[in-house]
């Protein structure tokens, strides 16, 4: 599987504020990768540098087998970007912003495919001021992925969406065909959505990894009880064992927690903040 974006040392500062210090991340062609982080983590930088949006302050990056910060036309048509909040062209038709948008690629998706693909077929003739929430993003998926792009770039791509919406656009992005890098500091949707996931903290990737390998790299310790006591612990069946073997038989009252995948990463997110 060919590497769409291939990121080594990037580093990046905001005066004497270090926000990334030798980030190293790869996405692989066809794959979702989600970058996850707290906010302030520097999500949103580093998807900027792999847009070409924003200039880096060290480190090696390749996108699409360019540097991003000098790519040029053809580079970013084969890029699409959907940000994190638009709330421009109020006034315009969908239809007619979806074809303005359009003419500006060699080989654009048809308006009224892509908007019954993506679930606007009825708000064709709509302005864009009109739409609910839900709707808008729609739109503005429909206006990342218009021009066929190779790579496309979601930040935070949920926020403020009710559970309804929420459940009906990780559907859309689930039946997208393209590979896709998305940024979120909500774990359940990255796991919903990612092949892989990366966990940003001050400033490099903490744990890189399947839903699975992440929930093994940051697993928080398990809770053992028993009618005589407590512990946590990283070795729940070895601790069980010695219970087992102190008891002479079967431990009274034995229940054992594993924590889940979000109370390891937020155990993760709390010892980096220490």
């Amino acid at each position: 599987m060919s590497t769409v974006v291939s990121v080594r040392g990037l580093r990046m500062s905001y005066g004497k504020r270090e926000v990334l210090r030798g980030v190293d991340l790869e996405v692989r062609r066809g794959e979702t990768v989600a970058l996850l982080g707290p906010n302030g983590a520097g999500k949103t930088t580093t998807v900027e540098i792999l847009e070409g949006f924003r200039h880096r302050a060290g480190g090696e990056v390749e996108v699409l087998g360019e540097d991003p910060s000098r790519g040029g036309e053809d580079w970013r048509a084969r890029v699409g970007v959907v940000l994190q909040d638009w709330r421009d062209h109020p006034r315009w038709r969908v239809a007619t912003l979806i074809d303005h948008v359009a003419a500006h690629y060699p080989d654009p998706w048809d308006t009224g495919e892509l908007l019954r693909a993506l679930g606007l077929g009825g708000q064709a003739a709509s302005k864009v001021g009109q739409l609910s929430g839900g709707q808008r993003r729609r739109l503005d998926v429909a206006l990342g992925i218009v021009g066929r792009p190779e790579l496309l770039f979601l930040d935070e791509p949920t926020t403020g969406f009710d559970p309804e919406a929420r459940r009906e656009f990780h559907e859309l992005i689930a039946n997208l065909d393209t590979t896709i890098m998305l940024t979120t500091h909500d774990l359940a949707e990255a796991e919903k959505l990612a092949d892989r996931i990366a966990v940003l903290l001050e400033g490099r990737i903490a744990v890189f990894g399947t839903p699975d390998e992440l929930a093994r790299a940051v697993q928080a310790p398990s809770l053992v009880r028993w009618r005589d006591g407590s512990e946590q612990t990283a070795q729940p069946s070895e601790l069980a064992w010695k219970l087992h073997q102190k008891y002479g038989g079967p431990v009274p009252d034995l229940e054992i927690r594993r924590p889940t995948l979000e109370e390891s990463y937020l155990n993760l997110v709390e010892r980096s903040a220490a």
